[in-house]
Order: structure tokens, then C-alpha cells, then sequence
């Protein structure tokens, strides 16, 4: 992996990578919490890492801290519940969102995305990072690749506080609350936390990648770990494109969901007949959620551009408008790039054979089927239930 860069403002706005940067801070916000702290991830293992993160809670409890454990009931669907109660004994608020059976639904689409923490109302991160060994690193391997925001800002962390809280105890209200823009007047930077809820007409993350892509005029830098994007997320990426903007994809070489990466396989051509550039990660897993466009507007966090993210999970990001933060993460990719394998039409059709064809296609046609289903199939059901 490149040498990590500090990317950081005075308004305590920082960039954070997987691996020991994350998890470092994470338990020290632990650590620190005085009164209040609310965790809400889609993958929770129990592992080395897990458990390092469940002893840190546990103390925090033991001082007396309000700590609320909110996992997504299907990510998250190996965690003990042995361990459950455990940590519900030891004084930590714990619930599954929207449990993967149970007497209201059998709903695998609508799931709780998000990796969010945020403590005593005032330091919070937002990313694309679960907790579990293959994020931290284990055993001399390393990390997968993946990002996060930290802000330390008593305006955005409040509101965030607040709507953690209505989404544990599940208030109806929750689905109604945005969280306003942020300016951080020392760098010119405008901060903002984004939702998408689609089943509960939350779009902002899809709107704020579709006006971006839309209003860009130089280049748009996109890292997409299950990259299959719908047909209006597509048009915009393409018309960007033919509009002479630079699109440059940063996809997976090496995904822990083979189908995924197959069906994006199938799409190659298409993107490279745009003039859209693609580069393989190989180094590790890629699961970072994140772009960059004319090196002034950035977003991170959980939402991937495939329509189960557009129109099922409820996701999580931070939209950062800023030339200092952008101008810098972006050299942090162009790293990135330059250890990336490139795909032409050159390598793609050596690549290629009827076999792997067929099967990218099979693949391509499986996943859109299964996306459909889970995503929008049953909805009109179960949208009461989480």
C-alpha cells in the first residue's frame, strides 16, 4: 500500500485509512468518550480485532458511559449471541437492525450499510470500514484497502449523536432528519453528512454523485469496490465522458465477492468504447467507497454505485467541499493509479476468451437479477419493518 499521507485542516477534518490508522483511533475515541457513544456497522466480527473493540466498550460502560451497539442484522448475522449478552450484561445498549429472520420479515435488501461512530456529541467517523481483521490487518497481511472521515466538530457531531440515537430507538422521526451543511471557515470548506434511505425518499448521496458527475469539467476520480451502476448513475458517468471530462475507475483486481467482480468484468468494454480510463487494485481487497471531481468536491463513506446502495441499504457519507482536502486525497489516488494494473482494449480482448466471456455475462445478468430482487421485490411489504 502507498505510504500513508496525512491529510488534514485546522477545523479537524481528517482523512483516515484502513488498517492501524483507523482502528487506533477508534479505540481512542473509546477511550475518551465521557458520556455518550453510539456504534452502527453492517460487519461486526467476532475476531482479534472485534474483540479488541467489544473490551473497549465494555470499559467505557463500566465508567458509567452510554454505549449503544447498533449491528445490521445480516452482515453481521455471525455475531454470538452468547457475546450479545455479554456485553448487555456488562451495561453496553445493544440491537440488531432489521434481523435476518424474524416474525416481521425475511428482507435481505434494506440493510443498515453504515460504519459510523460518534462520541460525546463532538468527534465522529463515517467510512466504508467494518470492524474485523481483513480492515485492521492481521497476521502480517495487509489491510484491505478502505477509507474513513474524522471530524471533530461540535455543530455536525450533535446532530449525528441525535439521529444515531432516534435510528437505535427507532423513531419514526429518524427517517425525516437531515443534517445541515457544515463551513469550516479556516480552509473554505464545506462539510456535509449525506443519507441515502431510498424506501424513506432519503437521496442524497445518489443526487449529490449524479450532480457532481453532472457539473464536472475536468476529471472525476471514482474508487468503486462493487462497481455495478445503475442505467442513470451509467448515463451520467458516460455523458461526463463524451463531455471531455477525465473518468478515471479504480475497481477491484482481487474482491471477496467473486460474482461482483465478474459482472463488472462484463462492463469493461463498454466504459473503455467511453474513453473512461480503468485501473485494477491487486494489492488487496478493494472496498473503499469514495470520489473525487475537478479536485474540489470529495465524497466518502458506505455508499457504493450499484443499485442495491441507490435503492435499498441505508448508507452513509461525508460530502467535502474543499480544494485543499480534494487536491490532496487526490494525489493520495493518483498513487493509488500508479500501482494499478491499467485495463485497454488491448489487455481486455487478451483477457478475454468465449469461456470468460460467457461467464462475465452469466455473471453480469446473475447480479442484476439478485439486486432487483433484494432491492425492490419486497419493498411494499416489508417497508414498515426495521
Amino acid at each position: 500500500m502507498p505510504k500513508i499521507q496525512k491529510i488534514t485542516h485546522p477545523d479537524c477534518l481528517e482523512l483516515v485509512y484502513s488498517g492501524t490508522d483507523y482502528f487506533s483511533r477508534l479505540e481512542q475515541i473509546i477511550q475518551n468518550a465521557k458520556y455518550e457513544i453510539h456504534l452502527q456497522f453492517y460487519i461486526f466480527e467476532n475476531d482479534a480485532t472485534g474483540t479488541k473493540i467489544i473490551e473497549k466498550l465494555k470499559e467505557a460502560a463500566a465508567r458509567r458511559v452510554k454505549v449503544y451497539l447498533l449491528l445490521d442484522g445480516f452482515g453481521s448475522y455471525s455475531f454470538p449471541k452468547e457475546l450479545v449478552e455479554e456485553l448487555t450484561e456488562s451495561g453496553v445498549h445493544f440491537r440488531f437492525f432489521s434481523p435476518f429472520f424474524s416474525a416481521n420479515s425475511f428482507y435481505i435488501g434494506r440493510r443498515l450499510h453504515h460504519k459510523v461512530v460518534v462520541a460525546d456529541a463532538h468527534v465522529l467517523m463515517i467510512g466504508g470500514i467494518n470492524i474485523a481483521n481483513k480492515y485492521d490487518g492481521a497476521s502480517g497481511k495487509e489491510p484491505w484497502l478502505d477509507y474513513a472521515v474524522q471530524i471533530d466538530d461540535l455543530a455536525i457531531a450533535k446532530k449525528l449523536q441525535l439521529l444515531c440515537r432516534d435510528l437505535f430507538f427507532k423513531k419514526r422521526y429518524f427517517f425525516k432528519k437531515k443534517i445541515e451543511s457544515v463551513l469550516m471557515t479556516q480552509q473554505e470548506t464545506v462539510v456535509s453528512i449525506i443519507q441515502n434511505d431510498w424506501l424513506k425518499s432519503k437521496n442524497e448521496i445518489y443526487d449529490a454523485y449524479i450532480n457532481s458527475f453532472a457539473a464536472a469539467k475536468k476529471e472525476i476520480v471514482i474508487v468503486g469496490s462493487y462497481f455495478l451502476p445503475g442505467r442513470r448513475m451509467n448515463n451520467a458517468i458516460k455523458k461526463a465522458a463524451k463531455n471531455k471530462v477525465k473518468v478515471k475507475l479504480i475497481l477491484a483486481g482481487i474482491s471477496d465477492v467473486t460474482l461482483s467482480k465478474r459482472a463488472t468484468y462484463h462492463i469493461y468494454a463498454a466504459l473503455l468504447d467511453n474513453n473512461i480510463e480503468l485501473y485494477e487494485w491487486n494489492k488487496t481487497v478493494l472496498h473503499g467507497k469514495a470520489a473525487v471531481v475537478d479536485g474540489c468536491w470529495t465524497t466518502i463513506g458506505s455508499f457504493n454505485l450499484n443499485n442495491l446502495s441507490s435503492y435499498g441499504s441505508l448508507e452513509m457519507n461525508v460530502e467535502i467541499k474543499s480544494t485543499v482536502f480534494s487536491s490532496t486525497y487526490l494525489g493520495h489516488l493518483n498513487e493509488i493509479i500508479s500501482k494499478c494494473q491499467r485495463i485497454t482494449p488491448e489487455s481486455l480482448k487478451k483477457r478475454n476468451n468465449i469461456s470468460s466471456s460467457f461467464i462475465n455475462w452469466l455473471s453480469y445478468w446473475t447480479a442484476r437479477l439478485i439486486l432487483n430482487i433484494v432491492t425492490y421485490f419486497p419493498q411494499n411489504r416489508f417497508k414498515k419493518f426495521y
